[in-house]
């Protein structure tokens, strides 16, 4: 027996209410155990996610950030149960879903969709782009209005594509247009949660803002909501609502948009917004306030007590090395996890004294060494600005003189011209 599917993405959140929390999530931890020997026993595990707790409401989109490797795809699989948690609780539309066997979960994939970060390895190359959008209504046995072909068509134009490359295969499309594909193949089954794996991170700069104008117009237009994992701090700005900051597992800042990027909390959050370039022209020879941050970030094997972040952070104190900082509200809507944030009053005030790695952070970027870089930016500009004045002048004057030179020439050709035929004609005569 077949069900019809649902046939317009207005009614797509119907069960969810815009402002009613969608996901909810709670000391969620995902440990890759590390095993050794003939006997293949445990000696340790990677701490990918260790302990995250934040909600989504229906149709907002969630950004989260923060360096390579700290546990932001895993956490996108975890919610949508493509890996299974180590521990913790995944709560979708208020029913328990993190331990729910491949049976359970089935209904709930109409729901919850993934859009992967590779567009090139996400698609299938033997199969044609029509089965890989039809494979969702195959799965759950679904049979949409019109057939699937003429469903898998209008999902084709939905996303930007042409209907007419329904039997064309994966590699006869561009990295854009194979990210579209795999955009259409998520939204199949009109679903109320998509996460998207850094969705534009593998495309050039044209496509990726193509791409990410698609994905807030299907925002509007079909009322999804979003968890969008993404390095770029620019896109993540563009398209979220609210932001999530991980570092080493952890959730270590959750805000919205503006109070994030106008007034960040914690030291690991202003370190990433210093790193952002300001197009602005007129900033070229300005003084740079951005924030090198010390050394690597830690091990996930085994990683620092306390605050993870105290290694690198330029206002570590002890406690910040015994005590783990818990992720409280400090201001509405800005939750925090630091013993001394950005912007607020210490949450530790009676530890003053820094770490010596601390005072070695604070030392990076001194007053002197970024005027001098200022300096030395704006003495190789002016270089530059007169070795091109000098090689204009050059190639002025080098310009006037071949014309010159030409001139002479003609002239000279001329007068011989005129000789060589008033010698001629007297002759001619006689």
């Amino acid at each position: 027996m077949t069900i019809p599917a649902q046939s317009a993405g207005a009614r797509l959140t119907k069960d969810a209410a815009p402002g009613e929390t969608l996901l909810k999530v709670t000391g969620l931890q995902k440990h890759f155990p590390i095993r050794k020997g003939l006997l293949q026993r445990q000696v340790g595990a990677v701490r990918a996610v260790d302990g995250i707790d934040f909600e989504v409401k229906s149709g907002e989109t969630l950004g989260v950030v923060g360096e390579s490797g700290c546990g932001k795809s895993t956490m996108g699989r975890l919610i949508t149960r493509l890996l299974e948690p180590t521990a913790g609780q995944v709560e979708f539309e208020g029913k328990d879903i993190t331990h729910l066997g491949v049976g359970g979960m089935r209904p709930l994939r109409r729901d919850v969709q993934m859009i992967f970060q590779d567009p090139y390895s996400s698609l299938n190359p033997r199969h044609t782009i029509g089965t890989i959008i039809g494979a969702p209504f195959k799965l759950q046995n679904v049979t949409p209005e019109g057939g699937v072909k003429k469903e898998v068509q209008r999902l084709l134009s939905v996303v930007g594509l042409n209907p007419e490359h329904y039997n064309r295969y994966p590699h006869e499309f561009s990295g854009g247009q194979r990210q579209r594909i795999g955009i259409a193949r998520a939204l199949a089954l009109n679903p109320k949660l998509v996460v998207a794996d850094e969705p534009v991170s593998a495309l050039d700069v044209s496509i990726q803002a193509q791409v990410v104008n698609l994905l807030d117009d299907l925002q509007q237009e079909l009322g999804l909501t979003y968890v969008i994992i993404a390095h770029d701090l620019s896109v993540v700005r563009h398209v979220s609502d609210r932001i999530a900051v991980m570092y080493l597992g952890k959730i270590v800042e959750l805000a919205d948009r503006e109070s994030l990027y106008k007034a960040p909390m914690h030291p690991y959050t202003k370190a990433l917004m210093s790193a952002v370039p300001i197009p602005d022209p007129r900033r070229r020879n300005a003084k740079s306030e951005r924030i090198l941050l010390k050394g690597d970030v830690p091990s996930p094997i085994s990683p620092p007590s306390g605050c993870r972040f105290h290694t690198r952070c330029w206002k570590a104190t002890q406690i910040c090395t015994t005590v783990e900082p818990p992720l409280v509200e400090l201001k509405p809507g800005q939750q925090v996890a630091c013993h001394h944030p950005e912007n607020f009053e210490d949450q530790a005030p009676q530890d003053t004294v820094l770490l010596t790695a601390a005072k070695e952070a604070a030392a990076l970027v001194a007053d002197e060494v970024l005027a001098e870089s200022a300096e030395t930016s704006a003495a190789v500009a002016a270089e530059v600005e007169t070795a091109s004045a000098e090689a204009e002048a050059e190639t002025d004057a080098e310009t006037a003189s071949a014309e010159a030179e030409a001139e002479t020439d003609a002239e000279a050709a001329t007068d011989a011209e005129t000789a060589s035929t008033e010698g001629e004609t007297p002759s001619k005569e006689k």
